[in-house]
């Protein structure tokens, strides 16, 4: 089945296609800095606050990043809206009706965005010259960015038309669009539908509403969304996608999808099993740059991944590395997702073999070369109290696929000292002290 071109076009759908003429993505090109950190040229300095995690960018620099979809092992969920639904007993296509409505939540690059592309096109009548395919995307990144995977998949569809009801795409007024499928944000696609009457929202027979969890969180796209949805014909069939499924997101989808099927696949869970913890009494930011020093003096790290709490600790960390001769990259959240995105290919494909970052870039980076995982600075929220969940996402990434993972803690205080021994009670997981200045003690954790 992996042969089959439309399978070949799921594993592809993140990777970089064709420009898109005047719609396309500007890359960023990477160059090192004075200290030979290599980074892209950021926009303005913002305040040293930790920076909030803004969903639709880190959406986009998923698809940006990953190249093949994610290897799950976790069962799939189905939840039918009937109990005695077809899904139990058919055993043919054909004996499923579809098309139906679904409601569909799995995480990031298990191939979501294949999967309604695919129900486009199996659906549009090329010979008819009018949009028959609506797909709603929270941002205008994530807009042209699906509309790359439509023209990879549809490239053997040469008949096939792509529209988008993006800023920017100005129509004349009155003008009737023939794409057949059209892809766009919500506050465009609804003028193009009411008020400008480009499209006839009644002719629609799937309506797609993607990234759904990004699109509550953006204030007015979800009443938008539900309009929309309101001027459809009552056989559209209706497709909703998001990667998490909290309260906000289910209320959202049951008003925009009537009678829907759903599916669900669990996130591939992150343990502590099979990760070696250690953290390392130091008194001051320079002795836990010299602590760093004699670890990486002591084993071999193939590459490790450095957490700080601040773009200036950070930017700091990665020129005092540079200078004792190490390839470091460096991400923070001044840098556009672009600029990001091509900061974690260059490490992915080992060009730096060591990444300074944020927490701002905590998510969604799956090297599996990392082998070592260092807090430089405890994770903790706005309150000061330990950031449990980022503490478990930052070291987990080590020991995924069966790997033993390290990862090593700086503490410098007493607050840092309760933030881990909090830790510590709260995966009920013991985190053994480490000394750096004994090399023979460092070389055993690496065994």
């Amino acid at each position: 089945m992996a042969t089959d071109s439309w399978a070949l076009a799921v594993d592809e759908q993140e990777a970089a296609v064709k420009s898109m003429s005047s719609l396309q993505i500007k890359e960023e090109k990477v160059k090192p800095d004075t200290n030979g950190v290599i980074k892209t040229n950021a926009t303005p300095e913002k305040t040293d606050e930790e920076e909030k995690e803004d969903r639709a960018a880190q959406s986009l620099l998923n698809k940006l990043i990953r190249s093949n979809l994610v290897d799950n092992t976790n069962q799939v969920e189905v939840l039918q809206r009937d109990p005695n639904s077809p899904l139990y007993s058919v055993k043919s296509f054909e004996e499923l009706r579809l098309p139906q409505n679904l409601i569909a939540q799995s995480q990031s690059g298990t191939g979501k965005t294949a999967a309604f592309v695919l129900a486009m096109l199996s659906r549009v009548e090329p010979a008819e010259r009018y949009p028959q395919c609506l797909c709603l995307s929270p941002t205008y990144e994530l807009a042209l960015q699906t509309g790359k995977v439509i023209e990879q998949m549809g490239r053997f569809h040469p008949e096939l038309k792509l529209a988008y009801a993006v800023r920017g795409n100005k129509l004349e007024r009155g003008q009737k669009i023939s794409e057949h499928i059209v892809i766009g944000t919500p506050g465009t696609v609804l003028d193009w539908c009411s008020k400008l009457k480009f499209i006839d929202p009644k002719k629609i027979k799937v309506f797609v509403l993607d990234e759904a969890d990004v699109m509550i969180a953006t204030q007015g796209h979800q009443d938008q969304s539900i309009r929309i949805q309101r001027m459809l014909p009552r056989n559209c069939q209706m497709l909703l996608f998001s990667a998490t499924f909290e309260d906000s997101v289910w209320k959202f989808a049951q008003k925009v999808v009537p009678d829907p099927n759903i599916i669900k696949l669990k996130r591939e869970e992150e343990t502590l099993d099979t990760i070696k913890q250690y953290y390392v009494l130091c008194n001051s930011r320079d002795e836990k740059f010299q602590a760093l020093c004699n670890i990486y003096g002591a084993i071999t790290i193939a590459q490790a991944m450095i957490f700080c709490h601040t773009r200036k600790t950070a930017s700091w960390l990665a020129a005092e590395l540079s200078k004792e001769g190490h390839q470091v990259a460096l991400l923070s959240g001044e840098m556009v997702v672009e600029q990001r995105a091509a900061v974690i290919e260059r490490f992915r494909e080992g060009k730096e073999k060591v990444l300074v970052t944020t927490n701002v870039c905590a998510r969604g980076i799956d090297v599996e070369q990392v082998s070592v995982v260092i807090n430089f600075d405890l994770p903790v929220d706005k309150d000061g109290n330990p950031d449990n969940e980022t503490y478990l996402h930052r070291i987990g990434r080590t020991g995924r696929f069966g790997k033993r993972g390290l990862a090593v803690n700086m503490v410098d205080s007493k607050h840092s000292m309760n933030i881990l021994n909090r830790i510590q009670e709260h995966f009920n997981k013991k985190i053994e002290r480490l000394d750096t200045d004994d090399l023979d003690e460092i070389e055993k954790i690496a065994n």
